[in-house]
């Protein structure tokens, strides 16, 4: 009897339930027909959950975009029997934001998913059965060996060499090693790296397909040369939205509609293809996808496994990756400009330079302000579907993988995860003279400044102690009151509303502030202080030589502590 593993039906997703607070799984169908029973997502990581979110979120982009709220297809717009669009021509002009926001709000409204969902699942249930003729995410062995040279085609010698594979301890970014180089702290033993139950290795192949690096060197056939993509939301700084139970993020996160000029309301995830050449070719154009479901799905690599002795042979060919400027089509990222004159931009990145900075101090990157080069198109999507929910708290999350920044592996080095909550009315504030998100930036800078004038203090004890790295030392001090800051940061920012007294609020974090400066002062500067901090060394001044000691480096610090607070008045 054939295998079958059919992930509409089978258990794969890991899902916290609400009541009870456990972990269970659940299949494709369960889930959309239970996510308001949910808590969240709670696979192996959290950039794995991203990674199946992004991908639950393109089957309900692509039922959504051919059927309303009430399960009826929009006008303009003709399905066949297996849901497929037929003739889009007038629904393609006439589709509008309102079309979409209605759709969006029926669903809220309802609490649920239509059944819609499920009877599309139904329809392309073969193209979700791993072992299947068309195996889900995989391509067969015929096929692998049509897009890939002859040298690097599957038999039975590479199957026993393992040549043009990628060990599942690579797949698995809880390990993420290579044969040629050991992860030390591996969370498997070293027998069992290469060990996962079905419901894991699906996981984590979606997950790879997001973040995959560029240790592997087998490449597509291509007629033009290119560089194999690192995986599409590995290149991101993601944020995406959390809602109160599993229901609300999938919804919150669903954007059915974006002012852009090449985006396409008809969508075409990976499954809906034709064939896998016609994926592939349309891949190899570098083009970014005019639609969310196929965006969502993106291949980085094509996978043929190959099982032997119930152990899977996962072979790889790289595709490229598309090309990112101006890629406003992708809603989940925040921006930077990559050119002042033509005001070109791309997706912005996170290096594990940025690993220990909070999202709040990057404020303006998620939330509109005077100085946004672009919010990302989720926070613009939140206007109006929370339109009329004053009160909302709206929480925006990140999670990524962060690359080692060597060019030539682009290995996964650590997971970076955080969030902050916002009032709807302070994120989209009407108020033109006194507009929160402003004021929550100059707040952030003022901050921002006093951390600033932290690290000197901190650099300047590292000197009197005459440290061999003062800058690593200023570093950790740094870090440590940053760590302070973000939870009271954080229930600050979650405090504030649209008619609050504004200058009365600033105030209250600036005293706060003060407070956990003191603190940081006294625990991490003062309370270790050593006879040396009290002696103190000669330190050079413009042309001469002052003596600095730890009571200098403090007064100092609090003349600048002074200043920053005095500019902010």
């Amino acid at each position: 009897m054939k295998k079958s593993f059919n992930l509409v039906s089978e258990p794969w997703i890991r899902v916290l339930e609400t009541t009870t607070n456990e972990e269970t799984m659940v299949s494709l169908k369960e889930l959309f027909a239970n996510a308001q029973n949910y808590r969240q997502l709670a696979g192996d990581t959290r950039s794995q959950d991203l990674a199946i979110l992004r991908f639950l979120l393109a089957i309900l982009t692509t039922v959504y975009s051919r059927v309303d709220g009430n399960d009826q297809p929009y006008d303009g717009l003709e399905l066949d029997n297996n849901f497929r669009v037929v003739d889009a021509e007038d629904f393609c002009e006439n589709f509008s934001e309102e079309d979409a926001l209605e759709t969006w709000h029926t669903l809220f409204a309802k609490g649920i998913f239509t059944p819609a969902v499920a009877h599309y699942l139904d329809i392309v249930a073969d193209k979700f059965d791993f072992f299947g003729d068309q195996p889900f995410y995989q391509v067969t062995r015929e096929n692998y060996n049509k897009l890939v040279e002859h040298k690097k085609a599957v038999n039975e010698t590479s199957i026993k060499k393992r040549t043009g594979t990628v060990a599942v301890k690579q797949i698995n970014r809880l390990i993420s090693e290579s044969n040629n180089s050991a992860a030390v702290f591996a969370t498997k033993s070293k027998l069992s790296k290469n060990r996962l139950t079905l419901d894991e290795l699906v996981r984590w192949i979606i997950t790879y397909q997001s973040f995959t690096g560029v240790t592997d060197k087998t490449k597509t056939i291509s007629k033009e040369k290119f560089s194999i993509s690192p995986g599409w939301l590995y290149k991101l700084n993601p944020v995406y939205v959390v809602g109160d139970n599993l229901f609300e993020t999938l919804l919150y996160n669903l954007v059915l509609f974006e002012d852009y000029e090449l985006w396409s309301p008809i969508q075409k995830p990976v499954w809906e293809f034709e064939n896998i050449e016609a994926y592939v070719s349309e891949i190899q154009k570098a083009n970014v996808p005019d639609n969310i479901a196929q965006l969502y799905t993106i291949w980085s690599r094509i996978l043929h496994i190959e099982w032997v002795d119930d152990e899977p042979i996962i072979f790889s060919a790289g595709l490229p990756m598309p090309n990112a400027i101006n890629a406003r089509i992708e809603p989940m990222t925040t921006w930077k400009r990559v050119d002042k004159k033509t005001n070109d931009i791309r997706p912005a990145t996170r290096n594990l330079g940025q690993l220990g900075q909070a999202m709040w101090r990057n404020f303006g990157q998620y939330i509109r302000t005077t100085g946004s080069v672009n919010s990302p198109e989720i926070v613009n999507w939140l206007e109006g579907v929370t339109n009329g929910n004053h009160d909302k708290l709206i929480t925006l999350a990140t999670a990524v993988l962060i690359s080692d920044g060597n060019a030539t592996s682009q290995s996964p080095a650590a997971e970076f995860t955080d969030d902050f909550a916002l009032n709807r009315e302070v994120i989209f504030d009407k108020e033109m003279i006194k507009r929160w998100p402003e004021r929550i930036e100059n707040v952030i800078e003022v901050t921002q400044s006093v951390g600033k004038n932290y690290w000197i203090l901190a650099r300047q004890i590292a000197d009197i102690r005459d440290l061999a790295d003062g800058a690593e030392f200023a570093n950790h001090i740094q870090a440590r009151f940053y760590e302070r800051l973000t939870v009271p940061f954080k229930e600050w920012l979650a405090s504030l509303r649209v008619n609050d007294d504004r200058d009365l609020k600033q105030r209250e974090w600036k005293r706060k502030l003060q407070q956990i400066v003191y603190i940081s002062l006294a625990e991490d500067i003062e309370s270790v202080a050593t006879p040396r901090d009290f002696r103190g060394t000669p330190m050079q001044d413009n042309d001469k030589q002052e003596p600095v000691n730890i009571f200098t480096a403090i007064a100092s610090f609090r003349m600048r502590l002074a200043k920053c607070f005095k500019e902010d008045e």
